[in-house]
């Protein structure tokens, strides 16, 4: 256990002395601490760092180590990602598919949480049992059923082939559900007194409290959803209809010849409004997680 001590400071004239200052001790425990968060930090920012500093670094030095980084500082790799693939196009895609998926689950999350939080009915334990069963199911299983739906519906090789399946959660359900659980049952009993039915309750008493849960419910499905490539491969054919993750692939070239800073650029564009939502939304996601923890 290392110690450091902190001399006490001179008496300030006409104002007598100050209280000493505690020693501030650093433990082991702290230490190791210290530097487990050090290690993680460096493992989870290490990839990204890596990724931004070589999409800035000529093609030919993508992959070597040679030379200054900043004397070598190139934003052509970002030209030739809008030259190679229909960059705008990807972005607008990626946009409507995931915003359009984002409010779909907060609105459903919304009506179902409530349902089984707050409306007593025969079976509602064993639906909500199956509704958290899901959750089990990886998608590879789901994903052949699903394409078979959506091709017998005509809307295959489509953006809504997309967003349609996507729009029932079950985990947002599940965490709606804690969250209005959490929340006042007084509330609705005078909402009752007062003649409102239970849709009036939810819309105008709920509804306005729920909005930290729900703000965490339409950032995780934004960042799921705008970085997710299994369902676009598998549901979309034609490029007008990709994505950004599905687009960006064409960037790799025949038998991956393409360039590596190219690829990189596209991969941190990619990034971006991802990054954008988190850190205009980081406040109420916190908040929601931490409400659903404490109650």
């Amino acid at each position: 256990m290392t110690t450091i001590s902190v001399k006490e400071s001179n008496p300030v004239p006409g104002r007598g002395a100050l209280p000493p200052r505690k020693k501030v001790r650093i433990t082991g425990r702290t230490a190791g601490r210290a530097a487990i968060l050090i290690v993680a930090t460096f493992l989870t920012l290490g990839p990204v760092v890596w990724t931004v500093m070589t999409s800035m670094r000529p093609p030919t030095e993508s992959l070597g180590g040679g030379g200054s980084f900043f004397s070598g500082l190139s934003f052509n790799s970002y030209a030739d990602v809008f030259k190679q693939v229909n960059m705008w196009l990807l972005i607008w895609n990626s946009a409507l598919v995931t915003g359009i998926i984002a409010v779909g689950q907060m609105f459903t999350a919304a009506l179902a949480g409530y349902v089984f939080a707050r409306i007593d009915f025969k079976g509602r334990g064993v639906l909500f049992s199956v509704v958290l069963a899901t959750m089990m199911v990886p998608m590879q299983v789901t994903i052949v059923p699903v394409f078979m739906l959506i091709r017998g519906m005509g809307l295959s090789d489509t953006l809504l082939a997309l967003i349609l399946p996507a729009i029932p959660t079950a985990f947002g359900t599940f965490l709606m559900r804690q969250f209005f659980i959490g929340l006042p049952g007084e509330l609705a009993e005078a909402a009752a007194i007062d003649g409102a039915s239970p849709l009036r309750t939810f819309r105008s008493v709920y509804l306005p409290l729920a909005w930290p849960g729900l703000a965490v419910v339409g950032i995780l499905a934004f960042n799921f959803h705008w970085n997710e490539f299994f369902r676009p491969l598998i549901m979309t054919i034609s490029e007008e209809n990709f994505t950004m993750p599905l687009g960006l692939v064409s960037l790799q070239g025949n038998m991956g010849t393409g360039s590596v800073a190219t690829v990189l650029a596209g991969v941190v564009l990619s990034m971006i409004p991802a990054l954008v939502v988190f850190l205009f939304g980081q406040r109420y996601l916190r908040e929601g997680l931490t409400a659903g923890v404490n109650k």
